[in-house]
């Protein structure tokens, strides 16, 4: 038996069951990482945390991150085995799964249920003490403190169990890597999207590829595809410019152990450490590469010149006439098949046939060195291994009157022309502008998937990084809160969300398999899940089928019926090999000729989905912009499980919205697709009972968290109010009112400060996040609401641009230049006039104070600081619409304190706005404002929500 259970079984071949004994596995499967020893699980010494550390400073995979602290418990594994720190290498997991200290997380989970007391108490209070004088007021402030009080207990429930899973890459070579430097593990095929090379910069995506060719994997079990949804041969060729330059750039990674591999990333560190043999030869290296790599973005940048005057000559010579169409040249002399510069029928963006191009072939299972040095080629390769990953440009073909389904749609097409292709049991799917940061994470990722019991995961969520992002984060990009709080915690139940961008999946989930087993308990609550599930059971839900009866186009191993697949025969046969349940077994051979790539042609077809089961039953779901929480969504309620890897270094990092305005669409498109989830049939309400209860908690969350601008609109706008219109939400606090607050709110910050620590984030980043979480809910968050109830009363369907992430200032001058480029959107109209709302309602409470018309000042000091604590969390908006002028802090403030001075003024020196209590008040007339002004003097106490 090969290490880590694997017998060596290529694909196609009847596995034999094992029982027992260290050969043996209880899941059924004989090709498992949990056989025998292997399952025995043992936890990592402080000894063994400080190599881990010290790897990751050479690029592998560490334990810790330099950039955070989270504080985790080594003295015990979750999966229940004891530790011991001299197990030998080849009886470790290939993962540790590490308990957050109990001295964060018991005192954690006891404030939530502290505080949930609180706040009950202190609604019961807030409901026997109406407020006769305003109770319209009264009605809509308590619906609110319900809806705030839910929709923290849903934010929070699923974060009682936050733990840390380490990947153990030592252990990963151990089993799989042979002497002669070959490798056992699993095929992975690489997804990459774009739909616009303007929006969505090609050299960008050119990084992107080239990161992936030089990733630390098996080089002959690593397969790029790039899906150009725009059918754009600038694109192509900007590919055909990576492929050539990555026969450089690959073997100089290798050599000198290049981190990160991202070029343009690489070539703009500050400092550039070696490991090549010597440094000499890397400093010569490094400079003919950079050389290499200058001339590749220049002829990147120079495509669409040479490709438009390479068709007019093309054209020209034709001797077209007016009127005729222009097509687009390739460079082999042959017309471009999709778009065309000059658009023509068949030939235009929507309308254009499908294309599967091979840029890289499949590369041989050996090795092969490179030339040694020599006068036509400086860089010794001769000790490298130059063999570059299979590279494929894939163009889904695209006609009117056909619902392409967005990204959702390119993702289906990706899958089953890869099935044709190379059939890779796992799938990792990347965003064009994201590159690969850590040439380990490919490895780590597949930890999760080879580890113990790993056979009912269905993907594992990397947490989302960005580059380009000013020091400040201005608008809360890197959203650390929800990746190492949220999802960190979601993984001690039934996994995290699939959130996107860097997600490896397990091919056959997307097929609509069922887990072999169904445990959706979480190493914290076994029993829990198991009480809630419809059948405790045990299923071969991967079962194989014979050569025979494959041939025989027999499928009746398929969870769905053959149809449901579509018409693609060889497809439906691709998909025997893919569920497998040995991922470990040697890939068969690729063949990429005529037929095939005429087959992969033909399951990309616009009406190759027609009256299947893709995007319901099979791939990622359609229906809302959200595809990625759907989609995981349904594998969950199947009773398949997640993880979270997160590792440092970074595995991928990725470009952030440009400025406010792109940041906002893309919030607003995230809240849209959510609240579409919830209105569909893939409400978390009514889904299985194979979802573990709390993380039914989560999806019901991230479905409904948009509904919380409702609400927030009113706090943040109707207590200013309330200064000019005399009525309040409390008539007359009492000391338990402010027991209960004060309750509340102390409780709030030190959970706060507890989650930020065994999350391992900032204080700074907390704020940031809540900062933007009140920009967001003021503004994209209320249009989602809007844009979604118009979608289901009138059935209308919902339209978003692209979010741009091409740069337009002028970065060598001031990187951050396009952050302060103002973008002008109907999104910033309501919280410009919450800013102003909030501004004038002090301004006139002050003006009351000075004119003697309020005497008990310091019952206002209430109501003034929750409007200053409103301006507090909008100032990042303020700053973000002032330009490039709000870069300092200064104007902001001037700009606040001149609308404030301006109205006051005004209140005071414009005497029919006063009532009779103030030095220009007047009788007569002013009876209602008296009436108001006398019971102004003890209701003049706001407060805000915690």
């Amino acid at each position: 038996m090969a290490p880590g259970g694997g017998d060596g079984r290529r694909n196609g071949e009847q596995p034999q069951q094992a029982s027992g004994g260290r050969h043996g596995c209880a899941c059924g499967f004989p090709v498992c990482a949990c056989a025998g020893a292997a399952a025995v699980a043992s936890a990592a010494s402080s000894a063994d945390m400080d190599r881990a550390a010290v790897a990751a400073t050479e690029g592998q995979i560490g334990a810790v991150n330099d950039e955070s602290w989270v504080a985790v418990d080594l003295s015990d594994d979750l999966s229940g085995d004891g530790g011991d720190d001299g197990v030998a290498i080849e009886d470790r997991p290939v993962f540790r799964t590490e308990k957050i200290k109990g001295v964060l997380l018991h005192p954690y989970r006891v404030l939530i249920f502290v505080r949930l007391i609180a706040f009950t108490l202190f609604v019961i209070w807030r409901i026997s003490h109406r407020n006769p004088d305003a109770l319209w007021l009264w009605v809509t402030s308590i619906a609110g403190e319900f809806w705030f009080g839910f929709s923290w207990l849903l934010d929070q429930l699923p974060k009682l169990n936050p733990i840390n899973r380490v990947p153990d890459l030592a252990v990963l070579r151990q089993r799989f890597d042979r002497a002669d430097g070959t490798s056992r593990l699993p095929g992975l095929d690489i997804f990459v999207t774009t739909a616009d090379p303007f929006k969505e910069p090609i050299l960008s995506t050119a990084n992107s590829i080239l990161s992936i060719l030089a990733a630390d994997y098996p080089v002959e079990k690593n397969t790029c595809y790039l899906s150009d949804d725009s059918g754009m041969l600038l694109t192509y060729e900007a590919m055909v410019e990576a492929a050539k330059f990555a026969t450089v750039w690959v073997p100089f990674c290798r050599k000198h152990g290049i981190e990160p591999r991202g070029p343009e990333s690489y070539f703009e560190l500050k400092s550039h450490p070696y490991m090549g043999r010597s440094q000499e030869d890397f400093v010569n290296d490094r400079r003919r590469v950079r050389k290499e790599y200058d001339e590749f973005k220049a002829r990147i940048n120079g495509l669409e010149h040479d490709i438009k005057q390479r068709s007019d000559a093309y054209n020209a010579a034709r001797g077209l006439k007016d009127g005729e169409p222009r097509a687009t040249w390739m460079a082999d002399g042959s017309q471009w098949e999709g778009t065309w510069v000059e658009p023509s029928e068949n030939h235009r963006k929507g309308d254009h046939a499908g294309i599967v191009l091979v840029l890289v072939n499949h590369p041989s299972h050996s090795r092969q060195l490179g030339p040694p040095a020599s006068a036509d080629n400086p860089l010794d390769f001769s000790m490298v291994d130059v063999r570059l990953p299979m590279l494929v440009y894939v163009s889904r073909e695209k006609r009117p009157g056909f619902n392409h389904e967005k990204k959702a749609g390119a993702m289906n097409a990706l899958t089953r022309c890869s099935a044709v292709l190379t059939n890779s049991p796992f799938i990792l799917n990347l965003d064009c502008d994201h590159y690969i940061n850590n040439s380990q994470a490919l490895r780590a990722g597949i930890c999760f998937m080879l580890g113990r019991d790993s056979d009912t995961v269905a993907f594992v969520q990397f947490p989302q990084r960005f580059e380009g992002v000013d020091p400040t984060d201005l608008y809360a990009n890197h959203n650390r809160i929800f990746f190492d709080g949220t999802l960190r915690a979601l993984d001690g139940m039934q996994g995290p969300i699939y959130v996107g961008t860097g997600c490896l999946f397990r091919r056959v989930t997307l097929y609509g398999f069922d887990p072999p087993r169904i445990n959706v308990g979480g190493p914290c609550f076994p029993s829990l899940g198991g009480m809630f599930a419809k059948t405790k059971y045990e299923k071969p839900g991967l079962e194989m089928t014979t050569k025979a009866a494959v041939a025989k186009g027999k499928h009746g191993f398929l969870p769905l019926p053959k149809k449901a697949y579509g018409k693609s025969d060889a497809f439906v046969d691709s998909i025997p090999r893919a569920s497998h349940p040995s991922p470990f077994a040697d890939a068969a051979a690729v063949v990429a000729d005529e037929a095939t790539i005429s087959e992969a042609v033909a399951v990309t077809t616009a009406a190759y989905e027609k009256k299947t089961g893709w995007g319901s039953n099979i791939g990622w779901v359609y229906g809302t912009v959200t595809e990625d929480v759907v989609t995981g969504y349904r594998m969950h309620i199947k009773g398949w499980r997640s993880r979270y890897c997160s590792i440092y270094p970074h595995a991928f990092i990725g470009t952030a919205p440009i400025n406010l305005t792109e940041r906002l669409y893309q919030v607003l498109r995230w809240s849209t697709g959510s609240l579409e989830i919830f209105f569909s049939r893939n409400n978390p309400l009514f889904g299985s009972t194979f979802l573990h209860p709390l993380q039914r908690v989560a999806y019901i969350n991230i479905t409904t968290y948009p509904f919380t601008a409702l609400f927030l609109i009113f706090y943040t706008t109707v207590p200013a109010l309330s200064f000019v219109t005399g009525h309040f939400i409390v008539q007359r606090p009492t000391t338990m009112f402010y027991v209960y607050l004060a309750i509340v709110l102390g409780t709030l910050l030190i959970l706060a400060v507890l989650e930020v620590k065994w999350a391992g984030v900032t204080v700074f980043e907390w704020f940031r996040n809540g900062q933007f979480w009140m920009t967001a809910s003021c503004s994209a968050y209320l249009a989602a609401v809007c844009q979604v109830v118009v979608k289901v009363v009138f059935r209308r369907d919902i339209s978003f641009k692209l979010t741009s992430k091409q740069p337009a200032g002028d970065e060598k001058k001031d990187p951050y230049a396009d952050l302060y480029v103002v973008r002008w959107t109907w999104l910033m109209v309501t919280p410009i006039i919450i800013i102003l709302v909030n501004i004038i309602g002090s301004a006139v409470a002050f003006a009351k104070v000075l004119d003697g018309e309020w005497t008990h000042w310091l019952k206002v000091a209430g109501g003034v600081f929750f409007n200053f604590w409103v301006l507090f969390h909008l100032y990042p908006f303020a700053k973000g619409i002032l330009g490039k002028h709000g870069k300092t802090p200064v104007v902001v403030l001037v700009w606040w304190a001149f609308t404030f001075v301006i109205t006051a003024v005004l209140y005071i020196n414009i005497p029919h706005i006063h009532g009779p209590g103030g030095k220009h008040g007047h009788g007569g007339g002013m009876g209602r404002h008296a009436h108001h002004h006398a019971g102004s003097t003890h209701v003049t106490e706001l407060y805000g929500w915690p």
